[in-house]
């Protein structure tokens, strides 16, 4: 089996403005090996590396297994470090409620009723969460994730390919799916389809039409799910994934500081493209700390466009 490509991406914010391509083998935590014991403590032992394959991308991995990460003598470069946060299930909404801010929880409330108001007085919110639901989902999902920046800038929207959405199918038919629509005035306008790992239940797939950022959709959405969950008692906890954001410091219980690696065969081909993205990430930081400055600040402004 050939070695899939991944696109090492040159990105500004949500710009992408190159990429380059490698043969990588993807080894990748679940939420469930993040948070297990031995995460801490165990030397992570990586696959075979197939003969066609430039490397691996090791993602989530916790911070403290970095050190003991077995290189096999292959280019090492740390593409990001963040914390991987969830909510825990288990504790109960109430306690999720309670662990926000006073200016969080009056946001939420203050969101839905005008979003409501917009609706005609109340909120519109769709679940379909077995086989049958999940195939009157995807169609309008797929309309939604059209318009969003995830799929116009990102390239991670809501997936149409026929093998993705097999996966989902299988997935719903498991019960290892929860997806919802939210629509104003019977028309949708974001959509969130969370897909199960162990005990996680994971911010798989998620958007909104940009046309109504003003009634913030996908907020409004993204707490009614929680509160179906905390009900729902299925799960034990909602997975953020990797990455971080806004949203997730806010409606998150816990987090994990996480790292993402690069492992590359020393090729030239391969030095030239840690030495891209080296460059490119301190010309970045660079141009974030001049942000700081009030006199470059407009300059900064232009770069993340």
């Amino acid at each position: 089996m050939t070695t899939p490509r991944i696109a090492l991406k040159f990105q500004v914010g949500a710009r992408t403005l190159a990429t380059i391509p490698r043969r990588l083998v993807r080894v990748a935590f679940s939420l469930d090996a993040v948070l297990a014991p031995a995460a801490t403590a165990t030397r992570l032992v990586l696959p075979p590396l197939p003969d066609d394959a430039d490397g691996y991308m090791v993602t989530s991995l916790p911070e403290p297994m970095l050190a003991g990460l077995d290189r096999r003598g292959l280019l090492a470069f740390v593409r990001q470090r963040y914390v991987r946060y969830h909510v825990d299930l288990a504790a109960g909404e109430a306690a999720w409620l309670a662990g926000l801010s006073g200016s969080a929880r009056s946001g939420i409330k203050r969101k839905a009723k005008k979003l409501a108001v917009a609706n005609g007085g109340a909120l519109d919110i769709r679940r379909y969460h077995d086989t049958g639901a999940f195939a009157d989902f995807h169609p309008i999902a797929r309309a939604v994730s059209a318009t969003t920046y995830q799929e116009k800038l990102l390239g991670s929207g809501l997936p149409d390919d026929v093998a993705s959405v097999r996966h989902l199918e299988s997935l719903a038919a498991q019960d290892g799916l929860r997806a919802w629509l939210l629509f104003i005035a019977g028309v949708p306008v974001a959509y969130l389809c969370c897909t199960a790992h162990g005990e996680s239940l994971c911010y798989t797939h998620v958007g909104h039409d940009p046309a109504h950022n003003d009634l913030s959709p996908g907020a409004v959405l993204q707490v009614e799910a929680m509160c179906e969950l905390f009900a729902d008692g299925q799960f034990a906890r909602f997975d953020f994934t990797e990455g971080e954001g806004q949203h997730k410091r806010q409606f998150s219980t816990a987090g994990t500081a996480c790292v993402d690696v690069l492992l590359l065969r020393r090729t030239l081909g391969n030095r030239a493209t840690l030495a891209a993205l080296r460059g490119f990430e301190a010309t970045i930081a660079a141009a974030k700390h001049a942000a700081t400055f009030p006199a470059l600040a407009k300059l900064a402004k232009k770069i993340r466009r």
